[in-house]
């Protein structure tokens, strides 16, 4: 028996209704299903046991468990924290791939390298401001000033003669130590090292004098009094170093902070963005983690996605002319 064509197309219509309604609520399911949908990687751009690494790990875990989800830390470190910020940059924009950073390379590193392949306020949207780890300016015992008006009147005695260790040109401790020289009118020799670890095993041998650095890398020197220390490049004293005066108290308006934060690619759904920073704001707000990141020298912060977003702004701005007037560049 024949099949009229008015009654193959009949059927035709009816498969492709039916065809299309599976297709809607397979798609509907899809939109419907809850954030995040598969682990979230929190790309860290720095290597492995640093400060930030350390927050960062203790930050995913916790944003996991606020997200009722997974967040796995995966670091990846290359040309001062380039290479782990261009690929977040270029990451799908689901909210799946965040980065957790720090200001010398987010606000610092587009002033010294001419193609640092990312833009750090176009290719990314502001998260969560965690909180800003100080330098202290530390000297050898050998050294003979006890204050920082006394370091200041001896350098300015013997310009260029006296030298500062940093993690090598273009890090943060050498360019606090070129602002330092700057607000005191003092001539210094920089000396550079390829990472901390070298530059305090020669300040604490007293092959240099003087170094910048982060409270955990010097609290146990300055416990022992094999360092001394001058003075934080916080406005304030931190809470880590209560004792030791801003180096502000002396030359009103230096300050250098390394702060930390969350970021994720620029584009990704505005629920998602909301939802990930509320629940950072959940992290934040928990007393065991403030605990936790007061313990790692951390000045915790309290502030919006919008002011991290005009924290940035200012500090391109400040440390681009910083690293202008040192002339240090990194091709």
């Amino acid at each position: 028996m024949k099949t009229r064509p008015g009654m193959r197309l009949a059927r035709l219509a009816r498969r492709l209704v039916t065809a299309l309604g599976t297709l809607a609520v397979a798609t509907g399911v899809a939109h419907a299903q809850p954030y995040p949908a598969r682990p979230v990687t929190m790309v860290i751009p720095q290597a492995v046991g640093g400060t930030n690494d350390i927050v960062g790990r203790l930050i995913a875990q916790k944003l996991g468990e606020a997200l009722g989800g997974s967040v796995v830390a995966e670091n990846r470190p290359g040309a001062g924290g380039n290479i782990g910020t261009a690929y977040v940059a270029k990451a799908p924009r689901d909210g799946h791939t965040l980065m957790l950073t720090v200001s010398s390379t987010q606000a610092i590193n587009p002033a010294l390298y001419k193609n640092p392949g990312f833009d750090p306020v176009r290719d990314f949207v502001p998260i969560s401001l965690i909180g800003a780890v100080p330098n202290v300016l530390v000297v050898n015992p050998a050294f003979p000033a006890r204050t920082l008006k006394e370091f200041i009147e001896v350098t300015r005695a013997k310009p260029g003669f006296y030298q500062y260790a940093s993690a090598g040109n273009g890090t943060l401790n050498h360019l606090l130590g070129e602002m330092l020289a700057g607000y005191a009118g003092v001539r210094l020799q920089h000396v550079p090292y390829k990472g901390v670890a070298p530059a305090l095993n020669d300040l604490l041998g007293g092959q240099v004098q003087i170094a910048f650095s982060t409270p955990a890398a010097v609290l146990q020197h300055i416990k022992a009094g094999k360092l001394l220390p001058l003075g934080v490049s916080s406005p304030t004293r931190s809470p880590s170093l209560p004792n030791v005066p801003a180096i502000a108290e002396t030359l009103p308006g230096y300050t250098g902070l390394l702060w930390i934060a969350v970021y994720a690619p620029q584009g990704i759904p505005a629920a998602v963005e909301t939802q990930l920073q509320n629940a950072m704001k959940r992290v934040l707000d928990a007393a065991d983690t403030r605990e936790k990141l007061v313990a790692l020298g951390v000045d915790l912060a309290n502030a919006t996605p919008a002011q991290l977003a005009t924290l940035l702004t200012e500090d391109l701005a400040r440390w681009a002319k910083i690293v202008r007037e040192s002339g240090a560049t990194i091709d």
